[in-house]
């Protein structure tokens, strides 16, 4: 999920929200849509200022830097970035690591560690790669979140009790009894009634609600802590907004450490602001964030934030949904918000000063719990990613942000490479002696899988007949060179071994080409005759196996590899069938075994009723009681939508047909064919005078039988016009004939109209 470092209180709605549609985003002028940009600025504005304190309060920086952030992430990355609708501001996920920074460098070396990472950022704008930046497991990032946040609740915990927060979120931890044993009663009773003002906000009236939670709790508190609890321990600074600039110094010698801070703080701000931005995108349905031209932004936001004094930029969530919730319109809102902090900030610093420091803290202890988030350890654990979560979590708290997330992401890639490259190998025990082992190997074959494969290709006892089913979507050389060399040895004790092929690449392909993975298709069922052997000795030079087995056997072979393969997705299909039937097409096709109808339709069971006969004919003369009932049938019991006539290339029954009206005898096939034949004479003596289909069909180049083919297809459409039970549904337009002819050569099956023919692939193109 995108998220941002203020919260990961992000909308599950990834559409605009009612009434609120961003549309024109400045590409009229910043002044152009100041009527919707004005209020939602200041809504922003007021959002901004409490959690811009309370980030500076627990990064251990100048109070005054986190307002100088907020500032300069509405102006700059407001006028520069390319989100048009994402407000930028100091935010709460760098926090932890802010804080260790001024612990180890002191302010002005932060301030220019800050500056560094603005320009990196800036060269990664400018290097085009602002897309990569996004090329970072979620989980990771989900769990570096809920590590920040439950370092924040442990640092903050101290401050609300009325101590100090230690350096690590282990020390902190530690601490806590202590803390607890010496709360600070007025403290610990102002922090928790932010806490409390802020959980229950929601539950109030929505006229109340147009007001910011954390403004009213911060406003609410602070006065009640004025004549209640006067001396608790408050924000304090001197001097104004300006006397808080200061310009950064350079690290005096460490620099090795300094500039992996760069690149950390880099980093993180980057991808922060990355995810933030395609989450705001997600919240409205104007222009999308051009995300080079935003790391050209939050650099050069962080730039001057450095220079100035200001805590680290990125772009963040709460702020955003705030600016987009509140109707803006354009990069104007982002930038006036901006505006109003530097204006409060220079007139109003004084006020400042009155919030207790339990107040900040109570207003953070809310923001760290945001940060953790259920949904979030329910998905990795719904997606088998809880080790990555748990791990990457333990090490942002106990290490540091940094070594925490290279770690989660080292090991979000490890977890990838074996669910890959993992192949699944398993050897089945056949349930009945005469039926063969079968070896079960699925996934990517790599050389990674060759210490499983070995295990369970040698558990399978010697002489032993085996089939090995294969459905690899990856193979290279190393795993087919160890399946043949244990396949040659099994052979050597007399035993059988047929390989069934079933994924995206091919065995054959593995042996001298560089293996890739190929792209998966969906395709039905394939022949037999492509994956068994129908003669003695081809088994030994196909490599599938020995012997060639019995039509009958092979028919029970193909049965068997049907219910270990097929059948169990095929019974849903067929289990609403179980009562009866309802195909919308009488599909009429010739009883050649080449032509698949189902397969050419892509239908199913209960999809197609089909008659099949020599030559695809109908007859309207009430000659054949077979052709006649199965079309009562159809279009009288079953109601269907649709006849086809479907005829097919090289067909033995044109060929006798053309033999014949030359003069050939068709004896040897007996007097019943010949009679046959009588339907489809027909569709000769219109070849012969030049049917328009015939013409079209030999313009694109196809045989003198294969015209004849498409000619029969159109004549039988007319006798369907003409037969008693098909005319009349036809004529009513309860029922619709369709011709079609299959180009076995070429797989593609054309459409044959009365006038002409018609290519349907829509690869081709009628020359």
């Amino acid at each position: 999920m995108p998220h941002s470092s203020d919260s990961t209180a992000i909308p599950n709605d990834a559409h605009s929200p009612p009434g609120k549609k961003a549309t024109r985003h400045g590409k009229a002028g910043l002044l152009s849509n100041l009527g919707a940009d004005l209020p939602a600025s200041l809504v922003v504005f007021l959002v901004a200022l409490p959690l811009s304190l309370g980030i500076a309060a627990a990064s251990g920086a100048p109070i005054m830097a986190g307002l100088i952030a907020a500032a300069v992430g509405g102006i700059v990355a407001g006028s520069l970035g390319g989100s048009p609708l994402q407000v930028s501001g100091p935010a709460a996920g760098l926090t932890v690591v802010v804080a260790g920074l001024v612990d180890e460098f002191g302010w002005q070396v932060t301030c220019a560690i800050t500056a560094g990472a603005g320009v990196v950022q800036l060269l990664l704008g400018i290097s085009r790669v602002g897309r990569a930046a996004l090329a970072v497991s979620p989980v990771v990032v989900k769990a570096m979140l809920a590590g920040i946040g439950i370092t924040i609740i442990l640092q903050q915990m101290h401050v609300l009790l009325g101590g100090h927060a230690a350096g690590s979120a282990v020390e902190n931890l530690t601490g806590l009894p202590a803390a607890v044993v010496n709360v600070e009663l007025h403290s610990a009773l102002l922090g928790l009634a932010v806490v409390a003002v802020l959980l229950g906000w929601k539950y109030l009236p929505a006229a109340a609600r147009r007001i910011p939670g954390p403004l009213a709790a911060v406003v609410a508190v602070t006065a009640l802590s004025v004549p209640m609890a006067p001396d608790v321990e408050r924000i304090s600074f001197s001097g104004s907004l300006f006397d808080a600039v200061a310009l950064p110094s350079l690290p005096d010698g460490n620099w090795r450490a300094a500039a992996m801070a760069v690149i950390t703080v880099a980093l993180i701000a980057s991808i922060e602001s990355l995810l933030s931005a395609v989450a705001v995108d997600k919240m409205h349905a104007g222009a999308r964030t051009n995300l080079n031209r935003e790391l050209v932004g939050q650099g050069s936001a962080n730039v001057v934030s450095g220079m100035l004094g200001g805590l680290p930029v990125t772009g963040v969530i709460v702020r955003s949904a705030t600016n987009v919730e509140a109707g803006a319109a354009s990069r104007a809102s982002a930038i006036l918000h901006g505006i109003w902090v530097l204006v409060f900030s220079a007139l109003f610093a004084g006020l400042i000063q009155l919030i207790p420091l339990s107040v900040l803290a109570g207003l953070l202890l809310v923001i760290g719990a945001k940060l953790i988030k259920v949904a979030d350890i329910k998905t990795s654990l719904r997606t088998g990613d809880l080790l990555v979560y748990v791990v990457t979590l333990a090490c942002v708290v106990i290490l540091n942000l940094l070594e925490g997330v290279i770690i989660g992401l080292a090991l979000a890639a490890l977890c990838v490479l074996w669910r890959v490259l993992r192949a699944q190998i398993h050897a089945h025990t056949p349930s009945a002696g005469s039926l063969p082992w079968r070896v079960t190997i699925d996934g990517s074959c790599s050389f990674f899988a060759l210490p499983r494969l070995n295990r369970v290709l040698h558990s399978v006892p010697a002489s032993e007949d085996v089939v090995v089913e294969l459905n690899a979507d990856y193979l290279d050389h190393a795993f087919r060179e160890a399946l043949v060399a244990w396949q040659t040895q099994h052979r050597n004790t007399g035993a059988s071994v047929t390989l069934e092929e079933h994924g995206t690449t091919a065995f054959r392909d593995a042996a001298d080409n560089t293996p890739q993975r190929q792209d998966p298709r969906e395709f039905p069922l394939p022949p037999r005759t492509s994956w068994q052997p129908a003669l003695p000795g081809a088994a030994h030079q196909s490599g599938h196996g020995d012997g060639g087995p019995l039509p009958l056997r092979s028919i029970l072979l193909g049965i068997d590899k049907y219910h270990r393969r097929h059948a169990d997705k095929v019974r849903p299909l067929v289990q609403e069938l179980t009562e009866g039937q309802n195909p919308d097409t009488l599909f009429v096709a010739c009883v050649d075994s080449r032509v698949n109808p189902n397969l050419i339709t892509s239908s199913g069971p209960g999809d197609l009723l089909t008659l099949r006969n020599i030559g695809n004919v109908v007859c309207s003369d009430g000659r054949d009681a077979s052709i006649d009932s199965a079309l009562s049938f159809a279009v009288k019991g079953l109601s269907v939508d649709s006849i086809v006539i479907c005829g097919h290339s090289n067909c033995g029954a044109m060929k006798a047909v053309i033999a014949d009206a030359e003069g050939a005898s068709t004896v040897a096939l007996g007097a019943g064919f010949d009679a046959w034949l009588e339907h489809a004479r027909p569709s000769h003596r219109e070849l012969i005078c030049g049917h328009p289909v015939a013409l079209a069909a030999e313009a694109e180049g196809f045989s003198r039988l294969d015209q004849l083919s498409m000619v029969n297809v159109a004549v039988q459409l007319r006798k369907l016009e003409e037969h008693p039970v098909t005319g009349p549904a036809m004529a009513s337009g309860d029922v619709q004939a369709t011709g079609l002819f299959y180009d076995i050569p070429t797989a593609r099956v054309v459409l044959v109209t009365p006038e002409g023919i018609e290519q349907l692939d829509p690869s081709m193109t009628l020359r």
